[in-house]
C-alpha cells in the first residue's frame, strides 16, 4: 500500500513540473520575458521547458527515479533564489514556501526509490541464501538416504529382515524366569509401568 501512495505522489509531484514545462514551451516569448527580468541570459525558455517537460515525464513514469528528483530539486532550489528570493513580499514568500515544499517531496521520491532498490537487492540476496540452504537441505537428505539404505543392507546381510521385531528371551527382573521380549520398533515400551 506504501508503494501505491508514494507513486501517485510521485506523479501528483510530476504534473507540476509537466503542465509549468508545457506552459513555457506554450507562450515561449512570456517565459523569456520572465527569465530576462530576473537577471539571467536569455535563451534559456526553451531549455528550461524541455527539462521540466522531460524530467517531469520522466518521474511521472518512474524512469531514474532519483536522478531525476535530485535535478529536479537542484532546479527548484534555483527557482527559489532568482525568481523568489524577495521575502518580503508575502507572495514570493508563500511561492518559496511551496517550492520548498516541492524540494521535501522530491526527497520523499528519492528516500522511497532508495528504499525500493535496497529492498530488491536484500531480495536478491535473501534467494540466494535460501537457494543454498534447500541445497544443503537436499544433500542432508540425499545423505541420510544413504545412510538408512546402508543400515538396511547390513541388516540384510546378517540374514534378518528390516523392520522386522525380534524375540529375545532375557531374564528382566531376576527371578530366575526368562521373560520373551520382542524388540523393534513396533513394540516399543513408551512407559515404564
Amino acid at each position: 500500500m506504501s508503494k501505491i501512495a508514494a507513486i501517485i505522489g510521485r506523479i501528483l509531484i510530476a504534473l507540476i513540473f509537466i503542465f509549468s514545462g508545457a506552459g513555457k514551451l506554450a507562450d515561449i516569448s512570456a517565459t523569456e520575458t520572465m527569465i530576462v527580468a530576473a537577471g539571467l541570459p536569455s535563451g534559456l525558455a526553451i531549455p528550461t521547458g524541455l527539462f521540466e517537460l522531460l524530467a517531469g515525464l520522466c518521474l511521472a513514469a518512474g524512469f531514474m527515479v532519483r536522478l531525476v528528483a535530485v535535478l529536479l530539486a537542484g532546479f527548484t532550489a534555483l527557482t527559489i533564489l532568482f525568481f523568489h528570493a524577495q521575502f518580503g513580499d508575502p507572495m514570493q514568500r508563500v511561492m518559496a514556501l511551496k517550492n520548498l515544499a516541492i524540494i521535501g517531496g522530491l526527497a520523499l521520491a528519492f528516500a522511497h526509490s532508495q528504499m525500493w532498490s535496497h529492498y530488491y537487492a536484500i531480495a536478491r540476496e535473501r534467494r540466494g541464501e535460501i537457494a543454498a540452504r534447500d541445497a544443503d537441505a537436499r544433500v542432508r537428505d540425499a545423505e541420510l538416504r544413504a545412510a538408512r539404505a546402508e543400515a538396511r543392507a547390513d541388516v540384510l546381510a546378517q540374514g534378518q529382515t528390516a523392520h522386522e521385531p525380534r524375540t529375545v528371551v532375557t531374564d528382566v527382573n531376576h527371578d530366575g524366569v526368562p521373560e520373551v521380549r520382542r524388540t523393534g520398533w513396533r513394540n516399543r515400551r513408551w512407559f515404564d509401568w
